[in-house]
């Protein structure tokens, strides 16, 4: 999975994914790693895994991981090709998702692009671009569509929801925040529409907030602009996020516990990546590796073990399965699980469970 972290001058966006790249510098077993300069890589936080690996003694743990990629900084006008616009743009194509970044932190020292700290109006010039740039694609799409309905009056539908949709982003509004029917979001989905790809909003506070930013009223801004978009928020303290990363497991307890924090921000925007996408992660374990594989809710059995190879897709016989909290009811033990009718056997059309503990079967 990917992500892209965007957001104007000034807001925190690099210290955040300074954050990530700095997280991982040391070691690819440490929570975070590094592939090039631009990209930094996030374990999704899953605390079954340990679990896992102690009842195993498993020689490696491998958790899901999650892409971040610093984009391109953005200025008004990106949309025509302004700054680095269509670099930009062109990046956004390439993520899952966005995380957007904005400041909701005052500072006399760090200059606001526009003079006065406003998150939402941060968010609506990104936005707006977004949806400039939607606009110029669709128009050209519509104009297509209305030449070819002298031969297909099927096309009408079409065209009558790429101009409902086109009147919405020419008031800079996001296309994931229009209300479509059913075949109308599987038409707009076919698109690739960059204000219909899924945010959240990481709002960016004072490390005096690090442990919990409900009094600030431009988070809660942030926040019910987000609910109103169908988009994610999270507060997040960037700056305490980079002394976090360099810091070792014990030390980096003891710094949470100081700053009143349960779990690090990029944990927290880790899980609220995994829920706006509509993700589950099942299990693989044994004593040469315990690990976390990521899936759609709604995969089946067969597709699950694809994931791990085509082979265990293209021959599969059933899966051996069990719910991870069942498996640890019976202490690790399998057979004690089989014993107890806890160990089931699916097929085909099994539909597999977030936390499933999985064994495939196949034959090629």
């Amino acid at each position: 999975m990917k992500l892209g972290i965007v957001g104007l001058p000034n807001v925190g966006k690099s210290t955040l994914f300074n954050a990530i790249t700095t997280a991982g510098a040391e070691a690819a077993n440490y929570p975070f790693c590094t592939i090039e300069p631009n990209v930094g890589v996030v374990s999704v936080p899953d605390g079954r895994l340990s679990e896992l690996h102690r009842i195993y003694s498993s020689k490696k743990t491998v958790p899901a991981a999650i892409e971040f990629y610093d984009i391109a900084g953005l200025v008004r006008g990106a949309s025509k090709g302004e700054g680095l616009g269509n670099r930009f743009l062109g990046h956004i194509r390439e993520v899952s998702a966005i995380v957007h970044v904005v400041r909701c932190f005052e500072d006399p020292n760090v200059a606001h692009v526009d003079g006065r700290l406003d998150p939402v109006s941060d968010i609506e010039c990104v936005n707006l671009e977004l949806a400039l740039s939607d606009l110029e694609m669709l128009e050209k799409r519509a104009q297509k569509t209305a030449k070819g309905l002298k031969a297909d009056r099927g096309l009408q539908r079409e065209l009558d929801t790429l101009e409902r949709m086109m009147g919405w982003l020419a008031e800079g509004r996001p296309a994931r925040a229009l209300e479509l029917s059913d075949e109308g979001r599987g038409f707009a989905q076919t698109l690739g529409l960059l204000s219909l790809k899924p945010v959240i909003y990481a709002a960016n506070v004072s490390e005096a907030e690090a442990g919990g930013a409900d009094g600030n009223p431009q988070v809660a801004r942030v926040r019910e602009l987000a609910a109103a978009e169908g988009a994610e928020a999270v507060a997040i303290c960037a700056k305490a996020e980079a002394e976090i990363a360099e810091l070792d497991d014990g030390e980096k307890s003891l710094f949470l516990d100081e700053l009143g924090i349960k779990e690090s921000g990029l944990d927290r925007l880790v899980k609220a990546s995994y829920g706006l996408l509509d993700l589950i992660s099942f299990l693989t374990a044994g004593e040469p590796e315990v690990r976390a594989w990521t899936i759609k809710k709604g995969t089946k059995a067969p597709q699950a073990a694809g994931r791990i190879h085509t082979d265990f897709e293209r021959g599969f016989i059933r899966a051996e399965t069990i719910a991870f909290e069942k498996l640890m009811e019976c202490g690790g033990n399998l057979a004690a699980a089989r014993e107890k009718g806890l160990l089931r056997s699916e097929g085909k059309d099994y539909v597999v469970k977030d936390g499933d503990v999985m064994h495939f079967l196949f034959n090629v």
